[in-house]
């Protein structure tokens, strides 16, 4: 059972300011690092989120998601042209994948993923996509087509929450609104419980 509320973050001094506001599912996902340092950071990562009770989802590295041992691998449409799918999945990985368009939603059923990503549901607040707001009101839809959870992304502020969870999303990931807020142990404290208290 995936938690019902998703941090994005890029470093395990992250995880170790907002594991311990109750955070339990987060994916890292790290840009512009050297083979070694990746690895070092994906290890830490790893280390610090199995001590705290977190599921950590890797972002796109999938040869070093299996040779760290994780658990997780959130990838991208794009990087579905370059993965070893079965390289991934004999590894045990569960994976999660990302779709904008109805078309590739259609190409990630195809991978029997373990969740999917619907985004930006908003503008989104911190990263560069080139697809328009889904809006809250396509989840439903989405919802409706998969067997595995739907994961709500992109320009979510805590205060769309009930709405969206209401809509059909099954966990809400964010980064900005807990990253770049003034208090970010408060701000990811307050989306903790206002996923556990959103009706299943």
């Amino acid at each position: 059972m995936l938690g019902r509320f998703y941090l994005i973050v890029d470093s395990h001094h992250w995880l170790e300011r907002l594991c311990p506001q109750g955070l339990r599912l987060a994916q890292l996902r790290i840009k512009d690092k050297t083979p070694s340092e990746l690895t070092d950071e994906i290890s830490r990562s790893l280390a610090v989120a199995r001590a705290q009770g977190c599921t950590l989802v890797i972002n796109d590295h999938w040869q070093t998601a299996i040779d760290t041992g994780a658990e997780w691998l959130h990838l991208g449409q794009e990087d579905l042209d370059t993965v070893d799918i079965k390289a991934v999945r004999n590894a045990g990985l569960k994976l999660g994948l990302s779709t904008h368009t109805e078309e590739e939603l259609d190409r990630a059923l195809i991978y029997d993923p373990d969740y999917v990503a619907l985004g930006p549901i908003f503008p989104a607040r911190g990263k560069q996509v080139d697809y328009a707001p889904q809006g809250i009101a396509r989840l439903g839809s989405w919802k409706a087509r998969l067997s595995c959870p739907l994961i709500a992304i992109g320009g979510i502020r805590l205060e769309h929450a009930d709405e969206i969870y209401a809509a059909g999303a099954d966990s809400i990931c964010v980064i900005t609104d807990v990253l770049a807020d003034a208090d970010p142990e408060d701000r990811c404290r307050k989306w903790v419980e206002a996923a556990g208290s959103a009706r299943p």
